[in-house]
């Protein structure tokens, strides 16, 4: 009986130390040393478009109030993570388009793709569809809500885009985790057309609709 206890035991460290292990590796698989800043915190260099709708203040990237329509990188991503933290003022409303390219003709959100950024708390958006709010893909993946901290705190996201994924993480939770094949096959849940998902490679775009967000610390990784 000791025998049998003793080497079960022994086989429960090993099973706990190989577990470890593999949580370790998830964890350093994106390493924040392996990302790269894409805005430099002072001024709007490295980004094209309305640059009257946003400014650079204390580290900041803030889209102006009424104003804040849409800001490209001046770099193309095709795959990559992305991340990033963010701040609501209520009834806030924004999103992070990529594959965008630089001269859309229609809306980020279909031109591209779009993840919402969205003020979910506010009662004018209590009857929006499932895909419209924080964190969806726009118009094609339905995000899981109730993880965003209350309006004033800052947020963190991670946006993870790797050929058909599409993996969504808002403080620490995945709230969207998405493959876009049969989207692209059979259509989306919106019912509309979005050219943007046949492209695989385009800009990242901050999608402003009037509302003052700030947003810092943004860096990347590009995925091979």
């Amino acid at each position: 009986m000791l025998q049998f206890t003793t080497q079960k035991f022994t086989a429960l460290c090993l099973l706990a130390f190989a577990s470890l292990s593999v949580t370790t590796l998830i964890a350093e698989e994106h390493c924040d040393s392996d990302f790269v800043n894409i805005f430099n915190g002072k001024n709007l260099d490295g980004w094209q478009g309305d640059t009257k709708g946003y400014y650079a203040k204390d580290g900041m990237l803030v889209s102006k109030k009424d104003s804040g329509g849409n800001l490209f990188t001046d770099k193309e991503y095709k795959n990559f993570v992305l991340r990033f933290d963010f701040k609501l003022e209520p009834g806030a409303n924004n999103g992070i388009g990529f594959h965008v390219p630089r001269h859309p003709k229609t809306s980020p959100a279909y031109a591209g793709k779009e993840v919402q950024i969205l003020d979910d708390s506010a009662e004018r958006y209590a009857k929006l569809q499932k895909y419209q709010y924080h964190g969806s893909l726009y118009g094609t993946a339905a995000a899981e809500r109730g993880h965003l901290k209350p309006v004033g705190e800052w947020n963190t996201q991670e946006l993870l885009v790797d050929g058909n994924k599409v993996k969504v993480t808002l403080n620490g939770k995945t709230i969207v985790d998405f493959d876009m094949t049969d989207a692209k096959k059979n259509g989306t849940i919106d019912h509309k057309d979005h050219p943007g998902l046949k492209r695989d490679k385009g800009h990242i775009c901050l999608c402003g609709h009037g509302a003052k967000i700030e947003f810092k610390n943004f860096r990347i990784k590009e995925l091979k």
